[in-house]
């Protein structure tokens, strides 16, 4: 018994703290907020009665929340996309072998060293809607180099805005996910390229099934930090067009409702967001620890 307490105690002990930490400062919070998400205090003077689901009934079949989930989609798709085919595409050309690979890596890399809040203040001036006389930004050096029809609205764009927003987030993160690639693609053996290549294998097939197979779980991991990241995109939309309905998504929307004081359904749409997050994540640990028990 003596011996058993002295292997699994002093880690044990080391652990404590920061089990304590989060059950306190994560779980215990994200309960205090669904428990919040549940009362009807909508206002500071609210007493907080119980309303069981009604927040999230209400907020499900509002027409604001519904229109700040599309706008999220749209950049949740444009970004994703974006991230991924470039980040893909760099980690392609530096794996091929470029000169000077050291410097294009810093270049591709540096935009992850800017906080959202910095490079939206630039993005907003460089998306600036003003057309003709009055360019600047994007449409301005478009207008230089005489494609001015190319000029648009960029995120004032009725339709289209959200995938504009999603620009800025692509122009950041996409150096993070070439990293990512391109470790991917340095470890692959050279012994399963050439032995492809000298069974006959064509440039196509030795992607097809060497090379993208050995990058799917890369890709995989990609995919998932992305996606969670795009559903909090927060500072990013708040540099560029502050809290404004045109560009609203549901992180904006909580700071708007928080802001009012109406807790209820701040706390509703934080829940929301933690379910929607959990829908990517929860499988991908799934599929994590089902792959690590295949290769024991």
């Amino acid at each position: 018994m003596r011996k058993g307490i002295r292997n699994w105690g002093p880690p044990l002990l080391l652990l404590t703290p920061s089990l304590i930490l989060v059950a306190v400062f994560v779980y215990g919070l994200i309960a205090a907020n669904i428990q919040v998400s549940l009362t009807d205090r909508h206002s500071l003077a609210s007493e907080g009665a119980f309303v069981g689901i009604q927040n999230y009934i209400d907020l499900l079949t509002e027409s604001r929340f519904l229109h700040s989930l599309l706008n999220l989609l749209v950049f949740t798709i444009v970004f994703i996309a974006g991230t991924m085919v470039f980040g893909f595409l760099w980690a392609w050309l530096l794996d091929k072998g470029v000169k000077a690979e050291g410097v294009f890596r810093s270049v591709y890399l540096f935009p992850m060293a800017v906080s959202f809040v910095a490079s939206g203040v630039v993005w907003r001036w460089l998306m600036n809607s003003a057309q003709g006389d009055r360019a600047s930004g994007l449409n301005r050096m478009l207008q230089a180099i005489g494609l001015d029809g190319l000029q648009n609205s960029w995120w004032n764009e009725p339709v289209w805005g959200m995938a504009a927003m999603a620009m800025p987030a692509i122009w950041q993160l996409a150096g993070y996910i070439m990293a990512l690639f391109l470790a991917g693609f340095r470890g692959i053996p050279d012994e399963l390229r050439e032995a492809a290549r000298m069974d006959g294998a064509s440039e196509w097939k030795l992607y097809r099934h060497v090379i993208f197979p050995q990058l799917s779980p890369v890709a995989l991991s990609a995919l998932i930090i992305v996606s969670h990241m795009s559903l909090k995109v927060f500072d990013l939309i708040m540099a560029v067009t502050k809290a404004i309905y045109q560009t609203e998504v549901p992180a904006t929307y909580m700071w708007v409702a928080l802001t009012s004081n109406d807790y209820a359904k701040a706390s509703a749409i934080a829940t929301v967001l933690l379910v929607l997050a959990s829908l990517f994540i929860i499988p991908y640990l799934i599929y994590t620890m089902r792959e690590e028990r295949r290769s024991r």
